[in-house]
């Protein structure tokens, strides 16, 4: 609609006149058209920032929201997502320290001492046994032991008797057994463990046998074991220390039982435990039982 100012300076309808292609007007019809072009131009105006704004917000969005998909990296050259990239963590197991253990120190073997000469007194082992072996003939014996020897009476006394029970010992035959007995109890053979010099001396006033201070004897009503081959054995007996003192054992309680010395039956045969070893093999076998394993006596030419 127009004002009556405005109908009287507008174009008839239907005019042939030019149309208006907005030049200037005079009076109110050009302050209104131009107020209205200049406020069309401010709206355009706002109407770009404001898109422009809208752009860059938008493109702020999408660039951070690239930036935190692609773990603080972006790939400028695709439009598709660059993958999260997962650093490679190494996990090392640090053992702990594996702690050193303080060595134990190698205990010195004990060795017992074995001085050349003694009190000459005895200590009798206080155990006692049960009878081994069926056989009638029966012997009771006890253990000595010379005083300040670092051999107990009483472990000498159980050994002797593992000695004497043994399968192949003199039990085999089935005629003889024997008992340990203890201090106090009657006996019928006692078995000394005494010093070089004192079994010197006891061999000598009971046999008059010079043992020179290495061998051992049997004397009346007993039996004397140097402390030396008691201990360390023999140099011609390659075997371990107990079965030596089998042979001592077996060699003088064969005495006891009337035999007389052996000597070696043939070369490669067993020696005799009558046989009077540390002085010589003389082509046998070391032995230290009266029996082989077959259960046969092991004997020998007399000596």
């Amino acid at each position: 609609m127009y004002s009556a100012r405005e109908r009287e300076s507008a174009p008839p309808t239907g005019s042939a006149g030019a149309p208006y292609r907005g030049g200037p007007q005079q009076g109110s019809s050009h302050r209104g058209g131009q107020h209205r072009t200049n406020h069309r131009r401010r709206r355009q105006r706002r109407r770009g920032r404001g898109l422009l704004v809208g752009t860059l917000v938008a493109a702020a969005l999408v660039g951070s929201a690239t930036f935190l998909l692609n773990g603080g990296r972006s790939d400028a050259s695709s439009a598709a997502p660059h993958p999260r990239s997962t650093p490679h963590i190494t996990h090392r197991t640090t053992p702990a320290p594996t702690p050193t253990p303080t060595p134990t120190p190698t205990p010195t073997p004990t060795e017992t001492e074995v001085p050349a000469t003694g009190s000459g007194t005895f200590v009798t082992a206080r155990a006692g046994g049960a009878k081994v072996g069926r056989g009638a003939h029966l012997i009771r014996y006890a253990v000595q032991v010379e005083t300040g020897l670092d051999v107990s009476p009483d472990q000498a006394a159980e050994e002797i008797a593992d000695i004497l029970a043994a399968p192949r010992g003199w039990t085999h035959s089935g005629n003889n057994s024997f008992r340990l007995v203890g201090a106090g109890e009657s006996y019928d053979l006692m078995i000394k463990i005494a010093t070089a010099g004192t079994a010197d001396a006891l061999c000598w006033a009971g046999i008059h046998q010079d043992t020179h201070g290495e061998y051992n004897c049997e004397i009346p009503g007993g039996v004397v074991v140097n402390l030396k081959r008691w201990v360390t054995g023999s140099p011609t007996f390659d075997g371990p220390i107990h079965d030596y003192r089998a042979l001592i054992i077996n060699h003088e309680m064969g005495h006891s039982l009337g035999l007389t010395h052996m000597t070696c039956a043939g070369p490669g045969q067993l020696a005799p435990v009558m046989m009077q070893q540390i002085k010589g093999l003389h082509g046998c076998v070391a032995n230290a039982w009266p029996y082989d394993k077959n259960g046969h006596y092991v004997s020998g030419p007399q000596a």
